[in-house]
């Protein structure tokens, strides 16, 4: 079941640059929530502390919580590798792996964890993941030539293929359409109101429309100034924020008086 996730008080450092300022958010099950703002604004940091991938950069490290359906994820016995398994990422370029076929790609999840299954198993999975990526009808047929041939969208929903194949409970995505073109576009767009169905889904990007499109709750983020900290300025339903939002900050933004 698709988790909820609640952030309390995050403070995100790169060494000793505070990078997010004290945000905190609360993400309901089976939601599409976006993250908007300038550029710089710490929307993609913030993003990757949701799955632990923040503190793979070196220096980065966070204080506050994540909680996934009440539990720590930064907690001392929790497992980073766990915590990003159950929450996926789709990662601004597409990144398929280059010498793998499709069919690998799929399942490098489960190679990497040096999970064994059947040849059967491994087969469904690969079905299951490239229908619900809504791939399938295009790829099966050449499953087993290399993902890198694929288009650009066709990649991208690869990758997200490959996110959803060890069963996540929270997808993770980073400006997924900021490379495609506009019918690519719009096919990552249909799909993720598809897998809203299954999935708690958090996307960053810099298209206030696609926002305005595909998600549920919105989050403005701001800087104060070079070298300050982003914040989480506003954070509310999608329609409210486009239509009637409470700081002006995030009025200037969307209307196009700044950023």
């Amino acid at each position: 079941m698709a988790k909820q996730i609640d952030v309390e008080n995050l403070n995100v450092y790169y060494g000793d640059f505070l990078a997010v300022q004290d945000a905190s958010v609360n993400i309901a099950p089976l939601t599409v929530t976006a993250f908007i703002g300038p550029s710089g604004c710490g929307k993609s940091t913030f993003l990757r502390t949701l799955n632990r991938m923040h503190e793979v950069i070196p220096g980065g490290r966070v204080t506050g919580k994540v909680l996934l359906d009440g539990e720590d994820l930064y907690g001392s016995d929790v497992d980073p590798v766990n915590v990003r398994r159950t929450v996926g990422m789709v990662f601004q370029k597409a990144n398929p792996f280059p010498t793998m076929s499709i069919y690998d790609n799929v399942i490098a999840g489960y190679k990497i964890a040096g999970t064994r299954k059947s040849k059967n198993d491994f087969d469904d999975i690969v079905e299951r993941s490239l229908r619900g990526a809504n791939l399938w009808e295009e790829v099966k047929q050449r499953l087993n030539r290399p993902g890198a041939g694929l288009s650009g969208g066709q990649q991208q929903r690869l990758c997200i293929a490959r996110a959803i194949a060890v069963e996540p409970q929270v997808l993770l995505m980073d400006e997924p359409c900021s490379a495609l073109d506009p019918i690519s576009t719009l096919a990552i767009e249909d799909l993720i109101a598809e897998l809203k169905a299954s999935y708690t889904i958090v996307i960053v990007t810099h298209n206030m429309q696609q926002a305005a499109r595909v998600s549920d709750r919105t989050a403005f983020f701001n800087l104060a100034g070079v070298g300050q900290p982003g914040r989480l300025v506003e954070y509310d339903e999608t329609s409210k924020i486009f239509s009637n939002p409470s700081q002006k900050a995030t009025e200037d933004y969307i209307s196009g008086r700044f950023g």
